[in-house]
């Protein structure tokens, strides 16, 4: 049985640059929706992959969160949550390592 878990809005999964997992159909509808705001973040980074993580071409950082996580100070939350990336609507908590309601299981 698998268990469903609720967010915790950590924003633990939001720790990697999603514009590295962002796909055609997410850039399609934003420029469709002329989400020159998401687009314009996307192209002034610069990414590209760099050994296992993204780096910035203009300064060599590693991104270490996506650009539209924010924070209240006591929970976190996704600024684009309406149009976020396919990736991001795929996610389920406690699905991954990176949240902390992840549980190994043996297979």
């Amino acid at each position: 049985m698998t268990a469903t878990f609720s967010c915790l809005r950590c924003g633990r999964c939001c720790f990697v640059d999603f514009t590295a997992y962002a796909v055609s159909e997410d850039f399609n509808r934003w420029s469709t929706e002329n989400r020159q705001d998401i687009l314009n973040v996307i192209e002034k980074r610069h990414l590209v992959w760099a050994g296992d993580r993204m780096a910035s071409t203009e300064t060599g950082v590693h991104p270490y969160e996506c650009p539209f996580l924010s924070n209240t100070g006591k929970e976190c939350f996704c600024s684009i949550y309406e149009t976020r990336p396919l990736i991001c609507r795929k996610y389920q908590p406690g699905s991954s390592e990176l949240c902390p309601q992840w549980k190994f299981e043996e297979q």
